[in-house]
């Protein structure tokens, strides 16, 4: 590894692997630094999946209405984003898009019919287009460091499209998924990090890996490097053009979380590493920070797997709490939400504050279901029928399942005998689920209407696994202009320091807009980084 480089990316998620990419596409060298032994980060383990208006994908779309109609979804729902920073992602994500596409094997095709997820704001689309799914593929193409891709045990060899969360009514026939194996396809965000690594490859770009960042270093007010850990002590990489952060969120530092987030995230669903350095290094220089107290939420539940380093891993809860047959309680057996809205905003209900208590009113919270689920529906990784492990509660009656986990008998049994006289009927007076055509996006699609996610419970024996607050990651961070150039906390940049992905404050802010609301401002702010960060010159060092 050489001393210096014109640009200088620390972290190699898709962010970071973006950044080098367009960096060097404008004609500058590129050093990409990751603290961990494997690359990709919460990106390699996702679904893949970009929402990006106006996408070149979007047939028949005119694409500056789209842009036009993408500003007003996003301000209809927040009067508190930075206008330039959310023009930037709205009005470039298509053509970033459209570059890496040319410029990397990455490819993407149309989710048809996947919703926006608040299909009752204007410029909202519910017949889909902004969100595309990952092609597979060939990490061959990678020669040793597809060994270097982060993994969390077994990898699709499906697209998203190809499932029934991707709108697939049946799975390819099996001596496909043989031939995929045979082939090291993969799918999900495997296959936007193994092609983005190829890209970087491609460009002789070999990102260095085991190399924590552990302080910038500045000539005046100019970030002009980065400190790196070594077998000497520390070691110091020049850059002359700029430095970009694309280090993740902060979610697993419990200090950091504790300190800004408005309601609790016990459960991440993200890798563990994403503790917040690339914040802290930015704080040291005097950067200012933005949208600190909100996150990519998600429901979760946590089984019995676990990351490589032990922790315990938690799953988001999207699919099981849409299906029909399901409900969500909370300690008084009361439902308090509909089931199947995004997951996102469900974080609002858990956050629910009681101050007579002085306790979240809907945590402890849990997913009840019933025999007829149990035998028809996977949970998480586990299979149709009545075997359950030990993490998920099985009881015969409804009381006993309430004891058995510590909520009210009495309201479990009042609200199921409520809800099953209404869901019986396709109807939800109480939260009004099934209503969107969200709501059965994910739902059972066999079933027509509301009827694919609303269903009685009425079949023993009865389910329960405890629902927990987690996250995707955390969206606030790095505060930056639409260049992605840092900002210090009077809004002027500093010079030489750039954020993109999960360390920046969100362009979206807490706003998530549809499936996969996080990737598509990840690549789009790092291809916009790379290039600007490019395109400048460090003042001289000091002799």
């Amino acid at each position: 590894m050489s001393d210096s480089a014109d640009v200088i990316i620390i972290g190699a998620g898709a962010s970071g692997l973006a950044a080098a990419i367009a960096a060097h596409d404008a004609g500058a060298s590129v050093i990409v630094l990751e603290k961990a032994a494997t690359l990709g980060g919460t990106a390699a383990i996702s679904g893949g999946v970009v929402w990006a208006p106006a996408n070149s994908h979007m047939d028949g779309v005119d694409p500056t209405a789209d842009q036009a109609a993408a500003l007003d979804y996003f301000h209809s729902l927040s009067d508190t984003l930075d206008d330039a920073v959310l023009e930037a992602f709205v009005r470039q994500s298509g053509e970033a898009l459209a570059y890496l596409e040319s410029a990397t094997p990455l490819r993407f095709g149309r989710l048809e019919g996947y919703p926006d997820y608040y299909l009752d704001r204007p410029g909202a689309r519910p017949e889909g287009g902004r969100a595309l799914d990952a092609d597979l593929f060939d990490f061959n193409r990678l020669g040793d460091w597809r060994e270097r891709v982060f993994t969390s045990g077994a990898v699709s060899r499906l697209m998203l499209r190809e499932t029934p969360l991707g709108g697939a009514t049946s799975l390819p026939p099996p001596d496909e998924f043989v031939r995929r194996a045979a082939a090291d396809l993969r799918g999900f965000g495997q296959s936007v990090v193994g092609a983005l690594l190829a890209g970087c490859l491609d460009r002789g770009i070999e990102p260095v890996l085991n190399t924590p960042a552990r302080r910038l270093v500045r000539s005046g007010e100019a970030v002009v490097g980065v400190e790196i850990a070594s077998d000497d002590g520390t070691q110091a990489l020049m850059a002359r053009r700029g430095v970009i952060l694309a280090t993740g969120g902060f979610e697993w530092n419990r200090d950091l979380v504790a300190s800004f987030l408005k309601g609790p995230l016990t459960h991440p669903a993200s890798p563990p590493r994403n503790t917040g350095d690339g914040l802290k290094l930015a704080q040291r220089v005097g950067a200012d920070l933005g949208n600190m107290t909100s996150a990519w939420w998600a429901p979760t539940m946590t089984g019995t797997d676990t990351w490589p380093d032990g922790e315990p891993r938690s799953s988001p809860v999207l699919i099981e709490r849409t299906l029909p047959g399901s409900i969500l309680v909370n300690r008084h057996g009361q439902r308090f939400c509909n089931e199947a809205t995004n997951y996102s905003a469900l974080a609002g209900a858990f956050h629910q504050f009681d101050p007579n208590t002085y306790a979240y009113a809907n945590l402890p919270a849990w997913l009840i279901f019933d025999g007829a689920y149990k035998s028809k529906y996977m949970v998480g990784q586990v299979m149709p029928g009545p075997d359950a492990p030990d993490w998920i509660a099985r009881a015969p009656t409804l009381a006993a399942l309430a004891e058995l986990i510590g909520c009210n008998a009495a309201g479990l049994e009042t609200t199921m005998a409520r809800f099953n006289s209404h869901a019986g009927a396709g109807h939800d007076p109480d939260f009004q689920r099934g209503v969107s055509a969200y709501d059965t996006f994910y739902g059972d699609r066999s079933r027509p209407g509301a009827a694919g996610t609303l269903g009685p419970l009425d079949t023993a024996p009865y389910y329960a696994i405890p629902i927990t607050m987690g996250a995707l990651g955390t969206n606030g961070g790095v505060r930056t202009d639409a260049l992605g150039r840092a900002l210090d906390p009077d809004g002027e940049p500093i010079a030489g320091l750039y954020a993109a992905g999960n360390v920046m404050a969100a362009p979206t802010g807490s706003v998530y807009a549809g499936a996969g609301g996080t990737l598509g401002p990840a690549l789009t702010f790092g291809c916009i980084a790379g290039r600007h960060a490019a395109s400048r010159s460090n003042q001289p060092l000091p002799a």
